[in-house]
């Protein structure tokens, strides 16, 4: 089923341009009658990739008398274009607006994914209902189609919501004026939960620009809010009487993928139980030499600074080149990056010299640790201060355990191998020349006589 449906939907651009599909919509060229007209919002649940976990919105526009329907996507993008590729390192996504009159095949798509299909029908006046067409018509037109894609703020569900705000004379942004019910961290949180590791690493790479507090509107980036929104709202119909902007709500296909959840989840006392585990095998491998000298230990101790340092360390590259070379906004100024750093990346080469006996390595080691675990102390306690506000309490609770137990680690080991070092050091020196039994009363005796 699946296979098919994604199969229908690849074919869809050629068939639809076999059809004529290059021509614009009736209702953008005056053929259609506003009261021939109807809207409905299309909200498609959380997928399997990551790009689908937050969900999906779509407009549908409908003339009954004409008979044709158009789905219009606000989520269209490709990596296959020359430079998309540098354009989405580099925080210029391009996204585009793409309509398809195979609105039916799309939804199976969707719930061949066991992704949810619900349908809004919009309670609009005749006008509304026109403008609105009229509108997406215009976005879809190859010189409109094409907008610089932002997660939180301009993306496949906040097109929608503000086309319908606009269509109604501001009844979303009225009932959006309230504070939301948590923060766009809080909600990434949530929608990532299927899969706690993204979920770390997102937290990770975003800054306190996701930690202020925003609006309901604001909280309609997600498809699923602006779908509670319009189902909360209400419209006053050409002859006075107020209704509900929804005339009627459809559950097209009810998909079997787990929701995300209501709150997000709490991952602080695992992650600093992950970091003790991690940080704590160090000090034991230290200790362990301390008292062996044995080659099992070092290696031990060499693998895991390698192991860490990539774990640690790209992550923390990464960030600093986001931070400082891309347009990535929410990566910049990042407090995460005195947790994590190019420097934890050293720990790779430096380990793999550590596991090679390199003296060196051992004390650039010692250097890299105590640096990070200050760097990480010092972040905790700047927490205090109210500038620092980044909500980075649960990955404070998985590093900072990881390099307090590194660099102890690296001060016992450096120890002993400098205690190591300092005996190999007076096993070569030459003995000091023993006097024999009289000599000083002899050499006094001496000193006597030649007075």
């Amino acid at each position: 089923m699946r296979r098919f449906a994604l199969l229908v939907l690849l074919l869809s651009p050629l068939l639809a341009f076999a059809q004529g599909r290059g021509s614009r919509a009736p209702w953008g060229i005056g053929q259609s009658r506003p009261e021939d007209l109807q809207i409905t919002l299309v909200t498609f649940g959380p997928g399997p990739e990551i790009i689908s976990w937050f969900g999906h919105s779509a407009l549908v526009v409908e003339d009954t008398r004409l008979g044709q329907r158009r789905l219009y996507n606000y989520g269209m993008f490709g990596f296959e274009k020359p430079g998309m590729l540098v354009k989405f390192a580099m925080g210029r996504l391009e996204f585009w607006v793409e309509d398809t009159p195979y609105v039916v095949p799309t939804f199976r798509f969707y719930a061949s994914e066991q992704r949810d299909v619900i349908l809004q029908l919009l309670n609009l006046s005749p006008a509304q209902r026109a403008q609105l067409a009229q509108a997406l018509d215009e976005n879809v037109q190859p010189q409109n189609r094409y907008y610089l894609y932002h997660h939180y703020f301009d993306n496949c569900s906040t097109r929608p919501r503000d086309m319908i705000d606009r269509a109604t004379g501001g009844v979303l942004s009225a009932i959006g004026a309230q504070p939301a019910r948590m923060t766009l961290r809080e909600h990434t949180r949530r929608h990532t939960d299927y899969f706690p590791p993204m979920s770390v690493l997102l937290d990770f790479l975003m800054n306190d620009e996701i930690d202020q507090p925003i609006t309901r509107y604001q909280e309609a980036f997600l498809p699923a809010e602006l779908m509670h929104q319009v189902d909360e709202a209400k419209v006053t119909l050409p002859d006075g009487t107020v209704a509900p902007l929804v005339a009627e709500k459809i559950t097209w296909f009810e998909g079997k993928r787990p929701k995300p959840p209501e709150t997000p989840p709490k991952y602080g006392p695992a992650l600093l139980a992950i970091g003790l585990l991690l940080g704590a095998p160090a000090v034991l491998w230290a200790v362990w030499y301390r008292r062996s000298r044995g080659r099992a230990p070092r290696i031990l101790l060499g693998v895991h600074n390698v192991l860490v340092g990539l774990v640690l360390g790209l992550p923390g590259t990464v960030l600093l080149l986001m931070g400082t070379l891309t347009e990535h906004t929410v990566t910049h100024h990042n407090e995460n990056l005195l947790l994590a750093n190019p420097l934890t990346l050293l720990a790779v080469p430096f380990g793999i010299g550590l596991m090679r006996d390199r003296a060196k390595s051992s004390r650039a080691l010692r250097a890299i640790w105590v640096l990070l675990a200050g760097m990480g102390v010092l972040e905790l306690l700047l927490k205090a201060l109210p500038w620092f506000d980044q909500d980075n309490w649960r990955i404070i609770a998985l590093v900072l355990p990881i390099s307090l137990g590194f660099a102890a680690a690296s001060v016992v080991y450096e120890a002993s191998r400098h205690a190591e070092r300092s005996n190999r050091e007076d096993d070569r020196a030459p003995p000091a020349p023993r006097r024999a039994p009289g000599d000083s009363l002899t050499s006094t005796a001496n000193v006597r006589a030649s007075r």
